[in-house]
């Protein structure tokens, strides 16, 4: 059995093997737009003592380098599954959609989900801010914002809530109060559902300040066990509301351990040396808000157009408009064949977006909190892999995964907001080591003359 491949036992039931030491039973599985499994994640061995597997998406570009359409179709295509499902209407995008995931070609996001109920949409730090926000996208009268595990100078969160099995826990939602003070319907989007804890700990801190009767939680994979399902209906019970859940893929999912997994090194790659770095501003494309950092990027304002303080659809469609204008820069300035656009934490969805927009032979990927074990064997999640201190945080730990040395000849690195030198220095280091021929540094926020 070769490591770490997926082994089809039956229709419905599939092992994963990782690294001779974890076995993965997946059962029962349900795939209402029939999406090969194989295009939507394989899996590695999680450096997490409360869990030692980790789901690597092929359609997130968390862990692996993907084309950024398949990020913008996968959201469309919960947006399609929501429409379904939740509202019983028949969505006439969906065919072409899944056309467009399975065989590729560009896309161009447009709201198919006509104005009716005027959802809240909230996406998932960090892994689903993305996600989150393109499934936003769907939606042509809608309210959205992402969590944040940043600690935001000078205002207090309305809720906070806890993801345990995480390695950063909390979650905090910065938006003004008419935001979330309604009775419409929640939308919570995240990339994967395993025992459904962290959707009902949201659900509930938000029902305890701004009840409401009906919530949706909406993911690609959904892994929750019979157990799990049943809090589910304890919570709808208790609170006396309707919790639906939306998703693309559903099973139970069985581990068992039989071996300890040593941490294996980083990957180390061929010094290219003659490395080009070059530093970029897009500031006069975007709108620095008025919130900043507790911390030493203090006074360095966050976006407006990330979501992350909330966004309304008419506000969505000008963040589009901005987009397209900077691609259009970055385009002209792009000198490789095959380009490499890295997002950096939570700030996944602009990156992305721009990626989508810069050309053929551009891919996109993103830096992650998670340390995962690192082995080069076909089939496995992992197989390379750089850490680095955070540039925007160096107490937190950052890597960066499955980029092979020489794989591509120029990567953007995205930051959403000015990190000096000095701080970026560790990143280089380890990005210089993969044998880009140019480096270009692209900051969109540098000082407080934005605005609100």
């Amino acid at each position: 059995m070769k490591n770490s491949q997926v082994l089809t036992l039956s229709e419905k039931k599939y092992t994963y093997n990782i690294l001779n030491s974890i076995n993965v039973e997946i059962n029962c599985l349900e795939n209402p737009y029939h999406i090969p499994i194989e295009e939507l994640f394989t899996m590695a061995a999680r450096i997490n003592k409360k869990r030692s597997f980790l789901f690597i998406s092929k359609v997130l570009g968390k862990h692996l380098p993907i084309e950024p359409n398949k990020g913008l179709l996968i959201a469309a295509l919960l947006g399609a599954r929501y429409l379904e499902k939740v509202k019983g209407l028949k969505c006439r995008e969906k065919d072409r959609l899944l056309s467009l995931f399975i065989e590729g070609g560009s896309f161009s996001s447009s709201p198919f989900i006509v104005a009716s109920s005027n959802p809240l949409i909230i996406g998932f730090a960090e892994t689903a801010t993305a996600l989150g926000h393109a499934f936003f996208d769907c939606f042509q009268e809608a309210r959205f914002f992402h969590t944040t595990r940043e600690d935001i100078s000078g205002v207090e969160p309305v809720i906070t809530f806890e993801e345990e099995h995480s390695h950063a826990t909390s979650h905090r939602c910065y938006v003004p109060l008419e935001m979330i003070d309604h009775q419409r319907e929640i939308i919570l989007v995240d990339d994967e559902i395993t025992t459904g804890n962290t959707a009902l700990n949201i659900i509930k801190s938000i029902h305890e300040k701004f009840p409401r009767p009906v919530y949706t939680v909406v993911s690609i994979l959904d892994w929750r066990s019979p157990e799990s399902k049943q809090k589910f209906l304890r919570m709808e019970k208790e609170l006396g509301i309707k919790i639906n859940v939306v998703s693309l893929l559903s099973g139970h999912v069985n581990i068992h351990q039989f071996k300890d997994l040593q941490n294996h090194s980083k990957m180390v790659g061929t010094t290219s040396g003659g490395t080009s770095i070059k530093v970029l501003n897009l500031k006069s494309f975007f709108t620095a808000s008025k919130y900043s950092s507790r911390d030493h990027l203090n006074g360095i304002p966050y976006l407006c157009e990330t979501g992350r303080f909330g966004l309304k659809s008419l506000e969505n469609f000008h963040v589009h408009q901005k987009v397209s204008a900077a691609a259009n820069f970055l385009r002209e300035i792009r000198v490789g064949d095959r380009t490499l656009c890295l997002g950096t934490g939570e700030f996944m969805y602009l990156p992305m977006r721009l990626a989508a927009e810069m050309g053929q032979g551009v891919y996109y990927h993103s830096t992650t909190r998670s340390p995962i074990h690192i082995e080069n064997k076909e089939g496995y999640g992992a197989r390379f892999g750089v850490s680095f201190p955070n540039p925007e945080n160096e107490e937190i730990s950052n890597f960066v995964y499955n980029i092979p040395p020489a794989n591509y000849d120029e990567l953007f690195v995205f930051f959403e907001r000015e990190v000096s030198q000095e701080q970026l220095q560790p990143l280089l280091d380890q990005l210089g080591e993969l044998a880009f021929q140019t480096i270009k540094i692209v900051f969109l926020s540098e000082d407080r003359g934005g605005g609100e």
